[in-house]
């Protein structure tokens, strides 16, 4: 740390302590909960026990867990609202259906895929990604059975 506090003075960085963590990963049970005491000029920094690092939430494990576990639940948000405009008048097109899905689900679920896609626990995203996929697969065969089968619906006429 204190080759890195040489380097900062040396190029005229002033590093925030307050937004700097230390984190242990560690295979032995024992020493997972150890807490390091690192200071940064004089200040120690917050221990995190699951770190952010580029929107990845990491685990000691890198098993992802907690970061499929957020992901399942952003997902499980935005599919309730892509529900709300299935269902409404306005949102009824197909297109607009997709493009949403597209915009919300799926950037969220795929953001960092290649880093996380062979966890143990992709299961809690695929559920919500799959729901995003009946939603719109139902929504479309719907419209498409009304439309081709001449009974125009309510919403449609």
């Amino acid at each position: 740390m204190a080759q890195m506090s040489h380097f900062c003075r040396q190029w005229r960085l002033k590093p925030s302590a307050s937004k700097k963590i230390s984190s242990v990963f560690h295979l032995h049970n024992t020493s997972a909960t150890h807490e390091l005491s690192v200071y940064l000029d004089g200040q120690r920094l917050r221990h995190e026990c699951h770190p952010t690092y580029l929107g990845v939430t990491l685990d000691r494990t890198l098993s992802y867990r907690e970061h499929l576990t957020k992901t399942a639940g952003k997902l499980k948000n935005r599919n309730n609202s892509l529900m709300k405009l299935a269902g409404s008048i306005w949102g009824t097109s197909t297109n607009t259906l997709q493009s949403s899905a597209l915009a919300l689900c799926y950037s969220a679920a795929e953001y960092c895929a290649p880093v996380w896609s062979r966890s143990a626990h992709t299961s809690q995203v695929d559920v919500q990604s799959n729901s995003t996929m009946r939603l719109i697969s139902w929504t479309c065969n719907q419209l498409t059975l009304k439309v081709d089968g001449g009974i125009i619906g309510s919403r449609l006429r």
